[in-house]
């Protein structure tokens, strides 16, 4: 995570929790792909960090855009990227302010 993000946890609509994480322009660049009973799952899954254990796939939408999605070892998403990215290499980066580390 870059140190300037700060990250947003926030009550839905249904009541669930959730989590963003905002740039220091406001722009929003990663947000939770679930919304949690507890609060406490909500801040540990937004302050997950690099995890050896986590699968990390990227790929092109239907739209030509990258995006990624991480993977807990259970095989739930635990994370996905809020935007698509013209270039493979921004949403690697975008990716890396989430926890992702490059091989």
């Amino acid at each position: 995570m870059s140190e300037k993000d700060k990250i947003e946890i926030y009550e839905d609509k249904r009541g669930e929790w959730r989590w963003r994480r905002k740039a220091s322009n406001g722009k929003i660049v990663g947000a939770a792909s679930e919304g949690y009973k507890a609060r406490a799952d909500c801040e540990a899954n937004a302050n997950r960090g690099h995890k050896d254990s986590d699968k990390w796939e990227f790929y092109q939408d239907k739209r030509g855009e990258w995006r990624w999605r991480r993977k807990a070892s259970n095989g739930q998403i635990v994370g996905s990227s809020s935007e698509g990215y013209k270039a493979q290499g921004d949403c690697e980066a975008n990716a890396a302010r989430q926890g992702y580390k490059a091989a």
